[in-house]
């Protein structure tokens, strides 16, 4: 594993421009940086990222029989009690979920540790499988790229087939905040795949959904949503004014109901629970039940926290660094430190992506501070054997 410096393509803002990639920069810093890229070979890819990510995903399947089945598990969870027959039978019935991203810390010679799930609301998936291979494609074109380079990155293949695998015969909704253009930019490029898949489908945003005299959910024609992809997190859903339809609504969501078990941050703990001392686990305890494995350093982490928010990072030599944000009301766990690699001074994540329940390409972030947030930087790479 190798960071390498990359001459940075001279028609990128047009190509940016031209492929709707609208947060390329957020208010005026790089977001997507292709001064760089991470080099892999095969086997790095295969053994130490795309086969624990699909043992990881069994394992977290497992999990979610086991908390929907356990009423002390829910409220652990910190679950909203009156949609635990919601969540339950949204699994019972097997409701299909889409995607998702498992967060690792990897240096390209360890077991690559799971940080954490981003199993509800995952974004940086346009990046990850349309641009970043875009990038791909010119460079070796241009020469800057051996002709033999190539990239985990099947992601696009997988969501258009997973798309025309959900059995939707009536009109997908996707919805996203009106007020995030990298929202907007994810689901439209969603939106697309489901429309390669041969899905009707349509677009707006989730503060135009409306309800009817019968409570049921209503697109911006006044018309029932029968399906619906939505960029909002299950946490919010539970707790805000559409709360109280969700247990009358038809509408069906992905992701489903069962996904708030796996974006929530009390499943570190409990897989440490069921799979103790697995290679690519952390120790991970709730708060006031901590055991061993956290004497060289941990992360207290809220249960709902999204994008670093509201996390305290604790090295026994380097100190404390702390993000800020709303969350931590619903409770906190900790988990053992396992610092992102340095690479020419950047902290570098690896975002893991899992599409029908198969591993199926990378994410790369970069952040100054150890602590990787919504406007840490992405990376390109590239498998060179």
């Amino acid at each position: 594993m190798f960071r390498r410096d990359s001459r940075i393509r001279p028609d990128l803002k047009q190509q940016a421009k031209q492929f709707g990639f609208e947060f390329a920069t957020i208010d005026g810093d790089i977001y997507w940086d292709e001064s760089a890229y991470y080099q892999f070979t095969l086997n790095q890819i295969e053994r130490d990222i795309e086969d624990p990510t699909n043992e990881l995903e069994q394992m977290c399947l497992e999990l979610v029989d086991k908390v929907v089945n356990s009423e002390s598990l829910l409220q652990q969870f910190a679950l909203p009690e009156p949609y635990w027959d919601l969540i339950r039978n949204s699994w019972r019935q097997k409701e299909p979920s889409l995607y998702g991203r498992m967060d690792f810390s990897y240096d390209g010679k360890n077991p690559a540790k799971l940080l954490e799930y981003n199993a509800d609301t995952p974004t940086s998936i346009y990046e990850a499988a349309f641009f970043q291979w875009l990038w791909l494609e010119q460079q070796v074109d241009r020469g800057e790229l051996p002709r033999q380079a190539d990239q985990f990155n099947s992601i696009q293949e997988a969501l258009i087939e997973r798309f025309s695998q959900l059995d939707i015969k009536q009109q997908l909704n996707f919805c996203y905040s009106q007020d995030s253009i990298e929202d907007k930019g994810t689901v439209t490029y969603l939106q697309d795949c489901a429309y390669q898949a041969g899905l009707a489908t349509a677009l707006f945003a989730i503060e135009h959904i409306g309800v009817d005299d019968k409570g049921q959910l209503t697109d911006p024609e006044d018309r029932p949503i029968n399906h619906i992809f939505k960029l909002y997190p299950w946490e919010d859903m539970f707790s805000d004014e559409f709360g109280r339809y969700i247990n009358t609504t038809h509408t069906r969501f992905i992701e489903p109901e069962w996904k708030s078990i796996l974006s929530n941050k009390a499943m570190l703990p409990l897989l440490w629970q069921m799979f103790p001392g697995h290679p690519n686990l952390l120790p991970s305890y709730f708060v006031g039940q901590e055991g061993d494995g956290l004497e060289n350093g941990y992360v207290q982490k809220p249960i709902f926290s999204r994008e670093g928010a509201n996390i305290t990072w604790h090295h026994p030599n380097k100190g404390r660094v702390h993000s800020s944000g709303s969350y931590g009301s619903e409770g906190y766990i900790v988990q053992a430190l396992a610092p992102l690699p340095v690479f020419s001074g950047n902290h570098t994540l690896i975002g893991s992506w899992v599409v029908g329940h198969q591993s199926c390409g990378i994410t790369i972030r970069e952040d100054n501070s150890p602590i990787t947030q919504d406007t840490s930087r992405f990376i390109p790479h590239i498998i060179l054997a």
